[in-house]
């Protein structure tokens, strides 16, 4: 019975109490030419399902469906109005759709027994939060981390993209807190107990810093220098930038897909790994701040801009943040993207609509006062992003108390060909290190 692999209920068109063989209500012996046929498109659709090139082409209505009400209603999300629909942004648009589907793969669903484990680890940490008072308290969840010093640090040189670099690596020291749900299955994750940034330096006095946050499945020099757009921010703006690498990406990465484990049904794992990402980001800081930082501004894409609007919310003494195509609501992204017989029965063993929400506060940047200025803060999203929906940026700019928004028309990656967003990220950047920590009166 190939079929109890993994879960693949809900993803049969035809209903069937056993999908890989005959009826169990039907008669002994029952032959009749409807169950052949209905058997065997059974197997026909089973089979196009798990080809990525079939999958695939769910792009097509899902597509034709932003559009059609981007049109009929003339918003992309709730207040938010649609830009000029054209060519180049359907296709964008479809290039998401296409890529979700085909990482919706049934072989990653959820197995029937990771329901009930799941629930049992948010159901367990969700009494622990409440006891400890972090739930209501969020910020008495984050313990402040050892400082990192010259002494903690090895140095290695690396060469990507015709740019040579320093990688810095350390012991990150992060353990979650005792009797935390999953804790031994990610303190298990070897290599992601090494921490790990790579930093651009110009020689000579001392001058601004930007850290820079990388995006899910990235954390390779080579991919981190596009799509954060280092070499500009590096060479045009004069700044010193480190980049560090979020747990279980890069050479952090405990399987073939940087970042596989922290994103994924395994949902205590994504909580350890934002905590710790937190923490080895803000001994980063303190390192920063050793090597005479004018100022410090904070800039990630995607997970990296969760990562930098919660770290806004935590540490003291940042100059500026800027988020780009941000995610802000972890369960609600899940919620969305997962097939519907996921969906419900996340819901029946309330995963989503019940313990995820309140676990998830302690990482939530929309549970954080940001202390950076009002001023300093920055957001750029996408009108056509179906990875981190428009809605995942309105939400952190109206928690922000609505700062400086540029939107482009285009997709989750759409922001790395728009000279839109390339001038408003240098010019926010720009702004902030040019008055240094002397932070502008607000308006």
């Amino acid at each position: 019975m190939g079929e109890v692999e993994r879960d693949t209920s809900g993803d049969d068109p035809l209903p069937g109490p056993d999908r890989t063989g005959p009826d169990p209500a039907a008669p002994v012996g029952s032959t009749s030419p409807l169950g052949h046929i209905a058997g065997s498109f059974r197997a026909v659709t089973r089979f196009l399902h798990r080809r990525s090139l079939v999958r695939a082409t769910r792009a097509i209505p899902r597509t034709l469906h932003f559009v059609g009400s981007a049109l009929v209603r003339g918003e992309v999300s709730d207040e938010l109005p649609a830009p000029h629909l054209s060519v180049g942004l359907a296709a964008q648009v479809a290039m998401d759709e296409t890529l979700l589907a085909v990482a919706l793969t049934p072989r990653r669903f959820p197995l029937p027994g990771d329901y009930l484990r799941v629930a049992a680890e948010l159901a367990q940490a969700d009494a622990l939060y409440t006891r400890h008072g972090w739930i209501e308290d969020p910020l008495s969840y984050h313990r402040a981390p050892p400082p990192l010093t010259d002494h903690d640090v090895t140095r290695s040189r690396g060469w990507a993209t015709g740019v040579g670099y320093d990688r810095l690596s350390w012991d990150s020291e992060f353990a979650p807190h005792p009797d935390e749900p999953g804790s031994d299955r990610w303190m298990a994750f070897e290599p992601n107990r090494t921490a790990s940034a790579v930093v651009l330096r110009h020689a000579g006095d001392p001058r601004p810093w930007v850290i820079a946050v990388h995006g899910f499945c990235m954390g390779f020099p080579f991919m981190d220098f596009q799509g954060l757009q280092t070499a500009r921010i590096h060479r045009e703006l004069g700044l010193n930038v480190a980049l560090p690498v979020l747990p279980l990406h890069g050479p952090r990465r405990v399987t073939l897909i940087s970042g596989e484990p922290l994103l994924s049904f395994e949902m205590m794992n994504t909580v350890h790994g934002l905590t710790q990402a937190v923490w080895d980001i803000r001994r980063l800081i303190h390192w920063v701040r050793e090597q005479g930082a004018t100022s410090i501004s904070l800039y990630g894409v995607s997970l990296g801009a969760y990562t930098v609007s919660l770290l806004a919310g935590i540490e003291e003494g940042i100059d500026a943040v800027v988020a780009g195509v941000p995610v802000s609501d972890f369960p609600g992204l899940f919620h969305r993207h997962s097939p519907h017989h996921i969906q419900a029965r996340s819901i029946e063993h309330r995963i989503m609509g019940g313990a995820a929400e309140n676990v998830f506060r302690v990482v939530s940047p929309l549970r954080f006062e940001p202390k950076v200025p009002h001023a300093r803060r920055y957001i750029f999203a996408g009108y056509g992003d179906r990875l981190a929906t428009p809605d995942q940026a309105q939400r952190l700019w109206e928690h922000w108390d609505k700062p400086r928004i540029s939107w482009y028309a285009g997709n989750h990656v759409g922001y790395l060909w728009s000279k839109r967003v390339s001038d408003f990220l240098v010019e926010s950047l720009r702004e902030a290190t040019t008055t240094g920590t002397d932070h502008p009166a607000e308006g």
